[in-house]
């Protein structure tokens, strides 16, 4: 093996945030889930918090943008799938900085490059980074005007697959597909859920200023906050005050209308969050617990764990049970609410899953909605009568939402459908009630509700 493609990582990458971007990126290139190899990566090397964030910055942007970089890229390179895969991820960090990133100075890129390219490299591999680099600087990258087809524009441009973008052109229209589009590649805001089990928004406010954390209101839901800062690693999320969760997929919860003595099946809940939210409406002393389902071992340990942080372990019983088998588990009309946050697409996700874009089919959608059915199916009979069970997706496509949901009503006429409840009323519900939050619309993840009553 050359010593351009050795899997080793050599002492002087940990302390360098573009070196180890080029190798997260090749292991992200080979399957691995951007987030979770972020993560491991953030743990190996020896950065600061600066230099995490640039890192964090350039392996995500490349991600979202590699269609459009691919294209820009193309001219100077015929080939780039051609290449080593560590001196295209080269290629395409930098190019990305220097059409991105406007506070690294060109020298600043092309020093870095080019040092990584002769230590990872040889003399050639760093005279080819470097000739293409002042290439690219002399010449300018080609504009997206010379693409003619207008779906194929947006497709390079935005960086997403001309199917997506034909699909949601078909459900939603041009223009609503083109906002989309737009948007999906904006950083995402982070987002934390107040413990409204342990204390209040004000005081979760104040406790993460004091820590030196910017907070704002969310405008989605009372119970979110937005925060600039890694709320991750403060002392509120530690002493379990708060819990980071997307403001879209805190709406679900509150559609339940759940009061502290009900009995609730969450039964798709791993990591917890949707969990640990509908802990906070019950009180164990009154009888009130949430049954959590996960098919995986190590994910229901995540759920405890979160549920004993966030002190609410006394109302939360997680399990491993895949939920299309409640029947080996819980007897009919044994719940007073079900939640339902079924494996989808992820294509709400695009903006803090970016790599799903390339990965993910109609195919796969079609697939899903089989297991969403299912879910729904298996769980239907055990809500009472005059119980709601709310449905859920984080995904934008209607073929796991609204079509999942209009098959499920035509094969039980004993469930209709109610308007999701937002507390903000917020301009996201379509004619019959159900709730879709589309990236462009509040900058938060794409999500989609929808509110199912038994009848008594």
């Amino acid at each position: 093996m050359s010593k351009g493609t050795s899997n080793k990582v050599a002492e002087w990458e940990l302390h360098n945030a573009r070196a180890m971007a080029v190798r997260t990126l090749e292991k992200i290139r080979n399957g691995a889930y951007s987030n979770l190899q972020l993560n491991n990566t953030v743990k190996q090397a020896e950065l600061d918090e600066r230099d995490v964030h640039l890192m964090t910055t350039m392996v995500y942007g490349v991600i979202q943008r590699r269609m459009t970089l691919e294209y820009w890229l193309t001219p100077f390179v015929k080939k780039p799938e051609k290449l080593d895969a560590w001196v295209r991820e080269l290629l395409y960090i930098s190019l990305f900085q220097m059409k991105f990133l406007d506070k690294v100075p060109t020298h600043a890129i092309f020093d870095e490059a080019i040092n990584i390219a002769k230590r990872r490299g040889h003399d050639g591999v760093r005279k080819f980074v470097t000739g293409v680099l002042h290439a690219i600087d002399r010449e300018g990258v080609r504009s997206f005007d010379e693409i003619t087809d207008k779906v194929e524009r947006l497709s390079i441009e935005a960086s997403l697959p001309e199917w997506l973008i034909n699909q949601l052109t078909t459900e939603l229209g041009w223009e609503k597909a083109s906002r989309i589009a737009m948007a999906i590649n904006d950083a995402p805001a982070q987002s934390a859920r107040v413990n409204l089990a342990v204390t209040t928004v004000a005081e979760a406010t104040d406790i993460l200023e004091a820590e030196g954390f910017t907070v704002t209101p969310s405008k989605v839901t009372p119970d979110a906050l937005l925060s600039g800062g890694h709320v991750a690693s403060s002392q509120a999320f530690k002493d379990g005050l708060v819990t980071l969760q997307d403001e879209s997929a805190m709406l679900m919860a509150p559609s339940l209308d759940i009061h502290p003595d009900m009995q609730v099946l969450d039964a798709a809940a791993a990591p917890g969050g949707k969990t640990t939210q509908i802990a906070t409406y019950l009180n164990a002393t009154e009888g009130g617990i949430v049954e959590a389902l996960d098919i995986h071992d190590h994910k229901v340990g995540l759920i405890n764990q979160n549920a004993e942080r966030l002190h609410v372990a006394d109302r939360v019983h997680a399990r491993t049970l895949d939920a299309r088998k409640v029947d080996e588990a819980f007897a009919d009309e044994q719940f007073d609410r079900i939640l339902v946050d079924a494996p989808c697409s992820g294509f709400g996700l695009l903006r803090r899953k970016p790599e799903i874009r390339y990965d993910k089919t109609m195919a796969d959608s079609l697939s899903l909605q089989k297991i969403q059915l299912g879910i729904l199916e298996a769980a239907a009979p055990k809500l009472k009568a005059g119980g709601r069970m709310v449905y859920g997706t984080c995904t934008i496509l209607q073929s796991e939402n609204e079509d999942v949901v209009d098959q499920f009503l035509a094969e039980h006429p004993d469930f209709e459908l109610v308007p999701t409840y937002t507390a903000y009323d917020l301009e996201a519900q379509d004619d019959r009630g159900m709730v879709h939050m589309f990236p462009d619309d509040f900058e938060s993840d794409g999500f989609f509700i929808a509110t199912l009553q038994k009848k008594a």
